[in-house]
């Protein structure tokens, strides 16, 4: 039984990276970019969790706080952060996105799910259900597992 497991795992895997190298080929946002992998990473951060501090975002990725002040500063220079006084103790500087840079990660996001929605709009109804029943399962998994 764990070898069929560990199989059906791998084949649904493999077919998601699949997925994502086809949807990679299309013009994506992402890759138009220009950002570093240390770039978008703080980008993606900033998106889903708001404000952060230099240190918060160094321990994020596991490099020093003159790593960190070094990504960010690119980041200001071109527009997609901006940072600021943290209100409860004026020694942190708090690094946010702009308008521009939630709008970069919005677009990324968007293209993303169109790409998914024009493959999902050629499918039957009867294989949606199945989609959406399997999808959901594991988005109530996976919030347990993360989400405590």
């Amino acid at each position: 039984m764990n070898d069929e497991r560990d199989d059906l795992i791998h084949r649904i895997t493999e077919s998601q990276r699949g997925l994502g190298r086809l949807f990679a080929q299309h013009q994506s946002p992402l890759f138009s970019s220009n950002l570093t992998m240390r770039q978008l990473k703080v980008v993606m951060i900033l998106a889903a969790g708001g404000s952060a501090s230099g240190q918060d975002l160094a321990g994020d990725l596991g490099v020093s706080l003159g790593t960190v002040t070094g990504i960010v500063d690119r980041l200001v220079a071109q527009g997609l952060v901006s940072r600021h006084e943290d209100p409860h103790d004026r020694r942190v500087r708090r690094v946010e996105l702009t308008a521009k840079g939630a709008d970069l990660v919005e677009e990324i996001n968007n293209t993303g799910i169109q790409h998914f929605r024009s493959v999902m709009e050629h499918l039957d109804t009867e294989t949606l259900r199945a989609l959406d029943h399997v999808t959901r399962t594991i988005r109530a998994v996976a919030d347990k597992l993360y989400n405590g």
